[in-house]
């Protein structure tokens, strides 16, 4: 079992997800991939790919966090106005009409994998609903920028990035961390949660890796 440092122990549990995290995030966030598609060089095909991965990812979890609602820690974060099958399913038609939505993916199917396993304690499960969900609320909004821009969209394709049921994301966020440091856990919770906020950085990078493989063949 992994111990927490005293300054991360002190923390409120969102801020202690955060600190803990912070190698993790910035390792995935520098993938060339992830790179390539800030910079605006990723092709339709290489942003379809990416989409195909998220859609095996949010259907795992999504399944998963409505399994387990009766979990007080799940219960506290779930909100159908977050989920994204829907959204990337939608903006699959855009990228990829007609493409079959399976997609081979070793990254994509250990991370499906983790997600069943994390639904074992709904501390485990926090902490990939928080790393994706305030990911696509903090982050995710300046990808759905740069690929509106970069192609000229004019919103089309980009539903994944949209939530018209939280129109200003800085208060959801707030609201959401404050749930979070409402759940009464021990300091050994908080390690586990922590660790497993690494585990879903490392897991989200292991995606980028995959497709950083072909790399050259998604360069605009």
């Amino acid at each position: 079992m992994t111990v927490l440092d005293r300054s991360a122990v002190d923390l409120p549990l969102s801020a202690a997800m955060r600190v803990g995290s912070m190698a993790e995030h910035e390792a995935a966030e520098h993938s060339s991939y992830m790179s390539e598609l800030l910079g605006g060089r990723v092709n339709e095909t290489g942003y379809a790919d990416y989409l195909l991965r998220l859609r095996v990812v949010y259907d795992a979890m999504e399944t998963t966090v409505r399994a387990r609602l009766d979990d007080p820690a799940v219960a506290a974060v779930h909100d159908t106005a977050l989920e994204r099958l829907a959204a990337i399913d939608s903006d699959l038609e855009h990228w990829a009409p007609g493409r079959d939505r399976e997609v081979v993916s070793p990254a994509a199917d250990a991370y499906r994998e983790r997600l069943a396993a994390a639904g074992a304690w709904g501390g485990l499960l926090v902490a990939h609903h928080y790393t994706r969900y305030l990911g696509d609320l903090s982050g995710g909004q300046a990808i759905g920028r740069i690929l509106d821009r970069t192609f000229e969209l004019d919103g089309a394709g980009t539903a994944f990035y949209a939530f018209p049921e939280i129109p200003k994301p800085k208060p959801y966020k707030d609201a959401y961390r404050a749930r979070l440091d409402a759940l009464e856990l021990s300091v050994e919770d908080v390690a586990r949660v922590v660790d497993e906020v690494k585990v879903a950085f490392r897991l989200n990078q292991a995606l980028f890796t995959e497709l950083g493989q072909n790399i050259d063949g998604y360069r605009r």
